[in-house]
């Protein structure tokens, strides 16, 4: 993230602007929930506002590790128009087993002779949708290739991955909006699935094997039969989370073997995601042709800031009037960061929580933000009062629209007191952050899912925008 040489030109004319405007007496509305802060009396307590600078980016693959684990809600689905950030392609990729005793196993179906089938259906427990969802989009199930490294104890990449699938089994067109509706079939009445009919060329392929193949073991059903592949190919607008850990998660088999005294009885057979399963998501983001896309690597400060959960992208913050600002006691210094609304907000809600981290550069690295991310004697992170959770407001025209105010009270006084380096901040939604504290490999979670929620932010131009919803640091403050 290189700026060009016009970049450290203007931000060295934006400090100079910014520590005379720092110097106004402003009255903006005190927001601060904080019973400790005096009021500001333009006497002997005072605010400003400093610029910040916001430059938009998108991670790299380098860039972004982030892997999922078999216990989080996996997504699968299609975004093909978000005016701001474009496309999403969420794939989804799983195993489903007999429930077995390993190391032991034992053939899963009630009888193999005089067996008639009637369906097999792959059942997936929905847990929430992301976007417009009476769009419709066909899901189509493949047949993940033999060649395949896919096993239950690794963990992979949701960028990208190398995986090979064949075999159609399988389609459903349908609205996402249908998924909480009640379900009624065999042995199954409930809410919140996703139910596609398989080829039952596939289901008397499975029934077929027996214990001295396929239901010999594990590790001998992974070569008869590695998994299941998921592909949106339509057209839609949203994206489905899914839950493979519960129990309506599953291959159901419906068939019918004969009863002793005449006539058939109806038997259903499930597979489940065991402990061997294996799973992974592949969530691919298209930003071509959208604003996002036209406002990275710009050497100008940016009037948007686009923000998209992971995968997804970030902006840069610079202060620059901050490391030249006088001493001076803070009571409160707050980094505001306002949604702009945009009608299609409704169906691409902002993501559940923002991060702000810094650039540490005595290690080369990001890390939290100094002194004012920190845990108690249990461990817990003071997130709500650093100001990770938004506040919803209404902007000048009356839209619904959320504010994050972040606390760097702590960050910004020891930087006025010379025993802190001021540090360009990374604004951002992440799932997870690896190494927050810049030394430990403390795994920290800030959002419960990936893949839904962006938001479009105010930026700000420099000293002279006078966009009242501008990103900027407030400080509260008296003199010494």
């Amino acid at each position: 993230m290189k700026r060009k040489i016009v970049l450290k030109i203007g931000l060295t004319f934006f400090a100079f602007l910014v520590i005379i405007s720092s110097c106004r007496r402003i009255n903006e509305a005190t927001e601060l929930g904080d019973d400790l802060i005096p009021p500001i009396d333009n006497i002997t307590t005072f605010d400003t506002s400093l610029t910040v600078l916001a430059f938009n980016d998108t991670f790299s693959l380098a860039m972004d590790s982030q892997r999922l684990r078999r216990n989080e809600v996996h997504f699968l689905g299609r975004i093909n128009s978000d005016p701001f950030f474009g496309g999403t392609d969420a794939r989804l990729f799983l195993q489903l087993k007999p429930l077995q005793a390993n190391p032991t196993w034992v053939y899963p179906f009630a009888r193999r002779d005089s067996t008639r089938l009637d369906s097999v259906v792959l059942v997936l427990s929905f847990v929430e949708n992301y976007g417009d969802t009476n769009v419709t989009q066909t899901v189509n199930v493949y047949e993940m290739g033999q060649g395949n490294v896919f096993r239950a104890d690794s963990t992979y990449l949701i960028r990208t991955n190398d995986f090979v699938y064949f075999n159609q089994l399988g389609s459903r067109t349908f609205a996402p909006a249908i998924l909480d509706d009640s379900i009624k079939a065999f042995r199954d009445t409930s809410r919140n699935q996703l139910r596609i009919p398989l080829d039952t060329n596939f289901g008397r392929r499975l029934m077929n094997y027996d214990t001295t193949n396929a239901y010999r073991n594990d590790s001998a059903f992974n070569t008869y039969f590695k998994g299941f592949a998921l592909q949106s190919m339509s057209s839609g607008q949203a994206i489905m989370g899914f839950s493979l850990i519960s129990g309506a998660t599953r291959l159901a088999f419906y068939y019918k073997i004969p009863k002793p005294g005449g006539g058939d009885s109806t038997v259903v057979t499930y597979f489940a995601f065991t402990g061997t399963s294996a799973s992974a998501n592949l969530i691919r983001r298209n930003y071509s042709g959208t604003p996002l896309a036209a406002a990275v690597g710009g050497s100008l400060p940016d009037p948007f800031i686009f923000i998209q959960n992971s995968p997804g992208s970030f902006a840069t913050l610079k202060i620059p009037g901050l490391a030249t600002l006088s001493n001076r006691l803070v009571h409160r210094a707050e980094l505001i960061v306002e949604q702009v609304y945009h009608p299609l907000d409704t169906f691409f809600r902002p993501p559940d929580f923002l991060y702000v981290d810094v650039f540490d550069t005595t290690i080369d690295k990001y890390r939290s933000v100094p002194f004012d991310l920190s845990s108690d004697i249990t461990g817990s992170l003071n997130f709500a009062s650093f100001g990770i959770a938004p506040r919803r407001a209404v902007d000048q025209f009356g839209n619904p629209i959320r504010i994050w105010r972040f606390n760097l009270s702590r960050y910004v006084q020891h930087i006025l007191t010379g025993t802190q380096s001021s540090y360009d901040l990374r604004l951002w939604a992440p799932f997870d952050v690896t190494n927050p504290f810049g030394v430990t490999s403390l795994p920290m979670r800030i959002n419960p899912t990936i893949a839904k929620g962006r938001v479009r932010l105010a930026g700000n131009t420099g000293p002279t925008d006078t966009n009242p919803q501008r990103i900027r640091l407030r400080i509260v403050y008296s003199r010494l």
